[in-house]
């Protein structure tokens, strides 16, 4: 293996007009999108790949990336997904012997532009206290002024309208057709490891596009619901909050992570608002406030759930708190079979801490009375 990278120059541009100057590594070219950080230390490629990541500039805050190469099972959907990649280290040479190919390799191929040689904890520690922003990042631009111009055609995440377009163009199944719990997924961004941790508990899954309507949701003859994760702004998705609201009125068992919590929280008039700087990584401490055990969450957002909303909700009720910063993690509905939480339970990468809610899923649908 013979490392093939060279030195050359590349731009990060903040919208604060904050300018760096770092090392190209990937490919070649101009990438824009919001600025977001991931505090993981490993994992990189299951983030990558994470459909939650689409229209965002990723800073890995670990201090080297790439020592351990790709492997193409480590995957979380069938391609890259994040807008561009910022180290502040590059391993050119990886250590794992199952690995199938280097990251830089990888990035080329994804057709990925990425920069380094940047003080990622600095820039880090920048974004938490100005909050999130558009950037650019150029291998072709060095002038100021054309950074500028490419970074003003970058869209705001605010208000942006991602997952339809992201999503299965298809429905497709997994498991096994002769399973007694049958599952629709409503894909608004889904990762793997969620379907595959259905699948591995018992469940046939149909796994359906953004727009799918309720009749032919219902033509699968599910016996519980479930909605997925996704990027974007959940305040842009009304199609899906009236979808949500048809599934509720089903009164089948329904699971909503991430994306699919908000949706659940927006059906109940409860508003979200887009985070200062959201929450990315794999060490959030979380509380289950129902049994007051905590545990140690992966997550990927940077909308939340107004908790006021929540206070004061007839039908909705807190089950999960962020111990960092008192945000709502998790809420189930009290007068119907739903809940959902805001961090990944699948944890790919993470602890597995959390995959307990799944095998409470699981339960819900044996207990709901619609299996025959």
């Amino acid at each position: 293996m013979t490392p093939t990278h060279t030195d050359a120059s590349a731009w990060l541009l903040l919208e604060d007009g904050s300018l760096f100057k770092g090392k190209s590594f990937g490919a070649k070219g101009t990438a824009g999108g919001e600025i977001c950080f991931n505090t993981g230390m490993t994992g990189y490629q299951e983030v990558f790949t994470d459909p939650s990541y689409t229209g965002q500039v990723l800073i890995m805050n670990n201090a080297y990336i790439g020592n351990y190469g790709v492997k193409n099972e480590d995957v979380e959907s069938d391609s890259i997904k994040i807008s561009g990649l910022i180290c502040k280290n590059i391993s050119l040479r990886y250590s794992r012997m199952t690995a199938n190919a280097s990251l830089e390799d990888y990035l080329i191929r994804n057709k990925l532009v990425a920069i380094y040689d940047v003080d990622t904890r600095l820039l880090v520690q920048h974004i938490r206290n100005k909050g999130a922003m558009n950037c650019i990042i150029s291998t072709d631009l060095s002038d100021e002024a054309r950074l500028e111009e490419a970074l003003s055609k970058v869209p705001d995440m605010a208000g942006l309208e991602l997952s339809s377009q992201i999503s299965t163009k298809e429905a497709y199944t997994a498991g096994d057709p002769s399973s007694p719990i049958r599952i629709a997924v409503m894909d608004y961004g889904v990762k793997k490891m969620i379907l595959e941790c259905m699948v591995k508990r018992g469940a046939y899954i149909k796994v359906f596009p953004a727009k799918t309507d309720i009749e032919e949701l219902k033509a699968f003859e599910p016996h519980g619901y479930f909605i997925s994760n996704g990027p974007g702004d959940p305040a842009s998705m009304d199609y899906a909050v009236a979808t949500v609201k048809d599934i509720l009125a089903t009164n089948k068992p329904f699971f909503g992570i991430c994306l699919g919590h908000q949706l659940l929280a927006r059906a109940n008039d409860i508003p979200t608002f887009k985070m200062h700087h959201g929450h990315r990584g794999l060490n959030h401490p979380v509380k289950n406030i129902i049994t007051g055990k905590s545990e140690i969450t992966t997550q990927n957002h940077g909308f939340g759930v107004d908790p006021e909303a929540i206070r004061n909700s007839e039908h909705v009720e807190v089950t999960h708190l962020n111990l960092n910063d008192g945000s709502i993690e998790g809420i189930r509905m009290k007068n119907k079979p739903a809940f959902s939480v805001q961090y990944h339970p699948e944890a790919t990468p993470g602890p597995h801490d959390s995959r307990y809610l799944f095998d409470q899923f699981m339960e819900m649908i044996r207990n709901n009375g619609s299996i025959a």
